[in-house]
């Protein structure tokens, strides 16, 4: 049997046909992801619905093709950020994007980041019932900031855009996985946190039915086919079902972005974001953590003067990879926080003398960094752990040895190496082949 997988990620729409029978993913079809629209203030990110759509078809058009014989779509999609709906379920405003930073910006009339005063709103209680999910471009504080600006209309329809998207390709009305409820549901409940919206100042919204993954929400024609299609899971937690992660085992995920992460049979709110996993289960994490973002910034900088000349360094991660054989920062310190993130956001490079400014220092320092970061954010999630591995997965680990031996130092459990390169389509698959 196969069928297709479309994960509708911020940098591109990829897709591959997944065949259940051999497990792999087959035939990868990418699009780009539409660029921010233009004009907008410093910090606001939003992004056209209908060129997501039109590019999330295209990915579709290319797979159903490929394969014409599959038999169902499942869906994933990155997590925060907002569409608002009018009652004919037409689009109202653009796709406020997860990377949107306006609600960092002072509340009016006052000093405070809207962002603060949003959460002095809620209860200790409501916040933890919340999964302790506070970032800049949340769909609650999204909503926040529209309701503080008078920008939210009564009775609007607040999705995802994988919600969004799939309602397009369907011709539906939207209905929204859990997994992609970060910082909406109450995890107490399992339903819509309508008392933390109230002391938000942002009910009277209609939210989408709240489904679980084993739920078609529409269905799509093709050759004279119809296929079912699913709500878009969370990608977080498709790259995570796709490496297999265990209960028994702690996630690393050193990429672009970085988080650890933890399997939870009940609800057990830690020092960390709390978020639903699959069949009744969550998934304690810390998300954030600084990583590839970070240490492109450093590259970046390190190349900037053979780029003003004209010359192209193809080589600089493999470089960089070499220098680090030297496993020392003799030294130096490196902290990545130069955007806000779990470990602060005041990133700084520090003990700098005559002899230690090196490239490979200031990468070793930058992985001591890394792996002091994990551990820490570790220990948020539980104060007993329960994990018997890790499980390490992300490009970051792979590409670069001096990373994997810092964090093999500082854990004592053994590592598995997960080398899986398409993780979330990979996670799409094994739900397929699950029934869900």
């Amino acid at each position: 049997m196969r069928c297709l997988g479309i994960d509708i990620g911020s940098s591109s729409i990829k897709g591959g046909v997944l065949n259940v029978a051999t497990g792999r993913v087959e035939h990868i079809e990418k699009a780009a992801f539409p660029g921010p629209v233009n004009s907008l203030p410093s910090g606001f990110h939003e992004v056209s619905p209908a060129k997501i759509v039109q590019s999330t078809r295209q990915v579709l058009q290319s797979l159903l093709q490929a394969a014409p014989d599959a038999e169902h779509v499942r869906f994933s999609s990155q997590m925060g950020g907002v569409l608002l709906l009018n009652q004919q379920q037409q689009p109202i405003t653009n796709y406020l994007s997860w990377r949107d930073q306006r609600s960092l910006l002072p509340a009016p009339n006052s000093t405070t980041p809207l962002l603060h005063q949003l959460r002095t709103s809620w209860t200790d209680q409501q916040f933890e019932d919340l999964g302790k999910e506070l970032k800049p471009g949340s769909a609650t504080t999204l909503l926040y900031w529209l309701a503080q600006a008078r920008q939210l209309p009564q009775h609007a329809v607040p999705v995802t855009v994988g919600d969004y998207v799939i309602a397009e390709l369907c011709g539906t009305i939207p209905r929204m996985h859990r997994s992609q409820g970060i910082g909406m549901l109450n995890l107490q409940t399992n339903d819509w946190h309508h008392e933390a919206f109230a002391a938000a100042g942002i009910d009277g919204l209609h939210w989408p039915e709240p489904i679980a993954e084993s739920e078609p929400v529409g269905q799509l024609s093709f050759n004279g086919r119809r296929l079912n299609c699913f709500a878009a899971i969370g990608d977080q937690q498709a790259a995570l079902l796709g490496i297999d992660l265990q209960s028994t085992e702690l996630s690393i995920n050193c990429s672009t972005g970085s988080q650890v992460s933890q399997i939870t049979s009940t609800f057990q709110p830690g020092n960390c974001q709390t978020r639903c996993w699959f069949n009744g289960q969550f998934l304690n994490t810390v998300t954030h953590i600084p990583a590839g973002r970070s240490l492109t910034i450093l590259e970046a900088l390190l190349t900037e003067l053979p780029r003003s000349a004209g010359i192209t360094l193809s080589n600089s991660w493999q470089l960089i990879a070499a220098a680090t054989d030297c496993d020392t920062s003799n030294g130096l310190s490196c902290d990545l926080s130069f955007f806000s993130s779990a470990m602060g956001d005041a990133g700084n490079i520090s003990h700098i003398t005559t002899e230690n400014l090196t490239v490979g220092n200031l990468f070793c320092a930058a992985f001591d960094f890394m792996a002091d970061s994990y551990l820490e954010c570790s220990r948020r999630l539980t104060d007993t752990p329960a994990w018997t591995q890790l499980a390490v997965s992300g490009g970051l680990v792979q590409a670069f040895p001096a990373l994997r031996r810092r964090l093999a130092a500082r854990f004592s459990w053994p590592l598995r190496e997960v080398a899986e390169q398409e993780e979330t389509l990979m996670g799409l698959l094994k739900m397929a082949a699950a029934g869900h």
